[in-house]
């Protein structure tokens, strides 16, 4: 049975391992944005309009709703809202003009193109791997401090390869969290 870790090296861990989840959380949050031919409030809520001169979260400022699968409704709280919501949509990468009936904007979502669902998957491709980096780079600032600690002579040279040994098995599990996200995400694209 190995030897329990210290609390140093419990902490590094657990420092590893918060910082993967949020990495993980953000990666999520960001293939919501990407658009998959269905209607998604996700697709917008990261939009922000100048409302009082304050360039605001749509979902701050608006209710979204979505009453069909191809469809987006946005319900400004305040009408005067409606123009800035509309200029933000048009200036964003979203590529869907909306529509401006004077009490709410309704988007259209439009089915994707072959080579726009390509093009997509690279987005999302390029996403994965910036994930994946980023988990690479908390396991080497982790296992920076391990060393740090070890030539510190605050843990032993057992503990710090038992630790980074512990350490490499959450990378990878978080590196399989972002394949398995990222095929998700590439299925839910390549769907028609």
């Amino acid at each position: 049975m190995p030897a329990e870790l210290s609390d140093f090296s419990e902490l590094v861990l657990s420092d590893a391992k918060d910082r993967e989840r949020k990495t993980l959380e953000a990666l999520r949050r960001e293939f919501a944005t990407v658009r998959t031919g269905r209607a998604n409030a996700g697709l917008i809520e990261h939009i922000r309009a100048e409302y009082y001169g304050v360039p605001t979260p749509l979902n701050q400022i608006a209710s979204i709703a979505i009453p069909e699968a191809h469809l987006i409704v946005i319900q400004p709280w305040d009408r005067s809202a409606l123009g800035a919501i509309e200029k933000a949509i048009q200036k964003s990468e979203l590529g869907i003009n909306p529509n401006n009936d004077g009490s709410v904007i309704r988007l259209a979502i439009p089915p994707l193109t072959e080579d726009r669902r390509r093009e997509l998957v690279r987005q999302v491709h390029r996403m994965a791997e910036e994930a994946r980096v980023a988990a690479r780079n908390i396991r080497r600032d982790a296992l920076e401090d391990l060393r740090k600690s070890l030539k510190a002579k605050e843990i032993s040279e057992d503990e710090e390869r038992r630790a980074a040994e512990m350490l490499q098995k959450q990378t990878d599990d978080a590196t399989h969290a972002v394949d398995r996200m990222m095929r998700e995400k590439e299925q839910e694209l390549m769907e028609v």
